[in-house]
């Protein structure tokens, strides 16, 4: 009899289990909420950067210039300090370009993407926007990468709720949530520069979000987290992804960049529709006619003008794109052949248009990395009235960070004479290192 009662204990134990256990799979499937959905989609996309920015601390006298708010003058006694921020960004392309904002990466020396399987990639800055606070870094991965899926800003609904994935103080894949709480706001963050049409939002954003994602309900991205109220709580902001649309494809600056030429302008904010087909070029031999709307890239579906941009960003001279296009009613095929888009001489614009000779050099940092050295500045000439030196390493002209002579050679490119364009620079001057910002006028 002790027996059997064992027996029937452990009966009862066994099958009381069954039910408990598929109470709490049902209990589970109802706790899994479209945020958790959301994040569970986006996070691969999402990254951490860990950035290294030289600071130098000098003291100021009343008699300081705009200028040399600008381009810090060696002669001013002063001490530096290695300064390490954090912030976030996406990735908008597998081959690795990730979106992030303009002051997580402005004066950095060191840039690292972390991603939250923990691994590390060095980052470069293709591009940089300050103006509207929006950057585009480039890693070399050597696995395909997740992306983010661009929605639409202009059907915001105030009340609807959003979700920000990053990297708040060092937290890497911090999720929160909220709502938008208004549209079309304007902040004001410096004397000469105003964020316009940001989203304003309740969702919690701390230092180290900025450039992360903000996503809807359907985990598509509204927008580029960037700014907080210090002075207030539940009050950030982010750039609405409509304004990333309209910039993306100068920054990406694709055909120029990669020496290839299309002949094909597509609108990059409505349905992809064929705005122009340049005369003689690729795209009017393919038979592309302006009206046609671009449905489908080597048959990827095509949803939106910008598609069209990022899809040209692995491709080089001599690659072919199938395309497939709807014309007045009816779907027609047509192959573009790219082709190569002739070399500018580079060092000849940078002469003739900066006043300035460079060369491709390699100088020591914490890694080994290159840049154009600046060997000769001609006097009276832009970069000497810019304050450029013999031995600077020239950054960025205008929105475009350059790291060979070509690229210089491709952003002179048709600049007009009189342009005045932000030139950055980096001066090395024994074991200091002073990155420096300021106007040049191209001749």
């Amino acid at each position: 009899m002790r027996t059997s009662h064992v027996m029937l204990a452990v009966l009862i134990v066994a099958t009381a289990g069954v039910p408990v256990a598929a109470d709490q799979a049902a209990d589970r499937r109802l706790r899994r909420t479209p945020v958790v959905e959301v994040f569970e989609e986006a996070r691969d996309a999402v990254v951490s950067i860990s950035a290294t920015e030289i600071v130098s601390v000098r003291s100021r006298s009343p008699f300081d210039s705009f200028f040399d708010e600008f381009f810090e003058m060696p002669q001013r006694r002063s001490r530096e300090r290695r300064v390490h921020s954090v912030g976030s960004g996406f990735v908008i392309h597998p081959d690795g370009y990730i979106v992030t904002n303009a002051h997580v990466v402005a004066r950095t020396t060191e840039r690292k993407v972390i991603f939250g399987n923990d691994r590390v990639y060095d980052a470069r800055i293709i591009a940089s926007d300050a103006s509207r606070d929006l950057a585009i870094l480039k890693i070399d991965a050597d696995e395909s990468l997740p992306t983010l899926e661009l929605g639409r800003s202009n059907d915001l609904m105030v009340g609807e709720t959003v979700i920000a994935i990053g990297n708040p103080l060092g937290y890497q894949q911090t999720v929160t949530t909220g709502v938008v709480s208004a549209s079309e706001r304007d902040i004001q963050v410096s004397r000469d520069l105003t964020f316009s049409g940001l989203i304003q939002t309740d969702a919690s954003i701390n230092p180290g979000n900025s450039g992360g994602p903000l996503l809807n309900a359907v985990g598509e991205l509204i927008g580029v987290n960037s700014a907080i109220r210090g002075d207030a709580q539940n009050i950030g902001f982010a750039i609405p992804v409509d304004q990333l649309r309209e910039v993306l494809p100068e920054l990406l600056d694709v055909e120029r960049r990669n020496g290839i030429v299309s002949g094909l302008v597509v609108d990059s904010l409505a349905e992809p529709r064929v705005t122009e087909v340049r005369n003689g070029s690729p795209a009017d031999e393919a038979g592309i006619v302006a009206g046609d709307v671009l449905l489908a890239i080597d048959d990827e579906p095509v949803r939106e003008g910008i598609d069209f941009d990022i899809a040209l960003l692995p491709c080089r001279p001599t690659d072919a794109l199938n395309l497939t296009l709807r014309r007045s009613g009816r779907t027609v095929q047509a192959r573009l052949e790219l082709a190569a888009r002739p070399a500018p001489d580079g060092v000849a614009l940078g002469q003739e248009k900066l006043g300035a000779r460079v060369r491709l050099v390699a100088f020591e940092g914490r890694r080994r990395t290159t840049g154009l050295r600046i060997d000769r500045v001609q006097p009276g000439g832009p970069a000497a009235e810019a304050g450029v030196v013999e031995g600077d390493i020239l950054l960025a002209i205008g929105r475009r960070y350059v790291s060979s002579v070509e690229e210089l050679g491709r952003l002179l490119d048709g600049v007009e004479p009189g342009t005045i364009l932000p030139i950055r620079i980096l001066r090395i001057e024994r074991r200091r290192k002073l990155q420096m910002e300021g106007p040049i006028q191209i001749r």
